[in-house]
């Protein structure tokens, strides 16, 4: 008798739901009217968001566009006078910056979005890395203007530490080569770099007109502050994550100390230390720009939230995977740099996306101390007599802006969590 059995290798395709399972109608019945309770809110809230809509409706569908003041908005019609941000967009684009040279902060913000693509999207050419270091540089140089050897000079002092670092390596030990790194640095950009950069200019003058900080107000600065407060409090936190569970004693301390003070003190707080109080600390007749001021507060304040996001992802790894890295005969920062590190950064995933989101909202507050961010020329604008009244429409379209980004943020925080999924659903 022939050996009929079969073995199936592969398994059988999915078929199709039954009609009475599937489609829009079943979606409605299990979701939203599976019980007679949520049936109930269902309705209610239906009943809530046709009063909204119809309420809301007539005051976006007669709003005004073009109008020189709030009165003649209210003479032309009675809805949304959204002539003020048609009349101010440029002013809640860029602040008081020099409008015939708006081209400047449009092509850093161009540059930033190159910078970042390859850093947020893998398949992207790694040769535009070159952009990202670069950037920067350039950026501060097209805002700021004045020469452009100046920047270079100050940039070029980490290059100078690692060659400093790296000569002094094959004879003396890791912290002696690095002390020897950071002290070259420091003779460099207190000696060396005023001198090269000047030198460099009388040689070959590369430079655009110089814009004060107090100029820069809106979209513009906020851009500035959030980006390089992210970008400067990752690292530093993942260096505070990383020496809060150091074995050292007084590495451990300082760090724990740091976070500690950070987490425990409000943010205007150090916004008010970085607007007063560094000035005292400074020598006299030093200036120290006030929009930097605030960059490294704000970073320092939100390293600290993120040093505790990486600590609670180290936290959450199996006591194996370091065992395992010992087993592979790795040492400590080999170790960190390819297996504990990038799984307590995905673990650490939506709670760093968080802080970044809570930083980017935070940049609001710097209008306390005389930056004019958004807000801060909202203040202004509702001031003035042509505009005084209006409130609605600046507020509104503020935080849509807001929205758009940090809605951004968390899509694509969720796309990374997708894409690093290795685990089984």
């Amino acid at each position: 008798m022939a050996d009929l059995s079969f073995v199936r290798h592969e398994p059988l395709p999915a078929l199709a739901p039954p009609t009475s399972a599937g489609g829009p109608a079943q979606w409605i019945r299990e979701n939203l009217f599976s019980s007679w309770i949520n049936g109930a809110l269902t309705l209610a809230v239906l009943y809530v968001l046709f009063q909204l809509v119809t309420g809301v409706w007539p005051w976006f569908a007669n709003s005004v566009w073009t109008a020189d003041s709030l009165q003649q908005c209210r003479e032309i019609d009675t809805g949304a006078c959204f002539a003020v941000i048609h009349q101010r967009w440029n002013q809640f684009l860029f602040g008081f910056y020099p409008a015939d040279q708006y081209w400047r902060p449009t092509l850093a913000f161009l540059l930033l979005c190159v910078a970042i693509a390859p850093v947020l999207f893998q398949s992207l050419p790694r040769r535009l890395y070159w952009v990202t270091a670069a950037f920067p540089i350039v950026a501060y140089w097209l805002i700021w203007g004045g020469s452009l050897w100046s920047p270079l000079a100050a940039v070029a002092a980490a290059g100078v530490g690692y060659l400093a670092f790296r000569l002094a390596g094959g004879r003396l030990g890791y912290a002696a080569s690095v002390a020897i790194g950071l002290l070259a640095a420091l003779v460099w950009l207190n000696f060396l770099a005023g001198p090269v950069a000047r030198g460099l200019d009388a040689v070959a003058p590369i430079a655009l007109r110089e814009v004060q900080s107090r100029n820069i107000g809106g979209f513009t600065l906020t851009l500035i502050i959030g980006v390089a407060s992210i970008s400067l409090s990752l690292p530093l936190g993942v260096l505070l994550a990383l020496g809060r569970q150091s074995k050292l004693f007084f590495i451990k301390t300082l760090c724990v100390c740091f976070i500690e003070f950070i987490r425990g003190v409000p943010l205007i707080t150090l916004l008010f230390v970085a607007s007063v109080m560094l000035a005292y600390l400074l020598p006299p007749g030093s200036t120290f720009d006030l929009v930097l001021r605030v960059i490294i507060m704000v970073t320092l304040f939100a390293s600290a939230y993120i040093a505790e996001v990486i600590r609670g992802g180290l936290a959450a790894l199996p006591r194996g995977q370091y065992e395992a890295a010992d087993a592979m005969g790795l040492d400590y920062w080999q170790s960190m740099r390819l297996i504990i590190l990038p799984q307590a950064l995905k673990i650490s995933i939506p709670g760093i996306v968080n802080v970044f989101i809570g930083l980017f909202k935070d940049t609001t507050l710097v209008s306390i101390i005389g930056l004019l961010d958004p807000l801060g020329l909202s203040t202004a604008i509702r001031a003035t007599s042509e505009w005084n009244g209006v409130i609605w429409e600046i507020y509104g379209f503020i935080a849509l802006i807001f929205f758009v980004f940090c809605y951004g943020m968390s899509q694509y925080s969720q796309a990374l969590e997708r894409r690093l999924q290795t685990g089984h659903r």
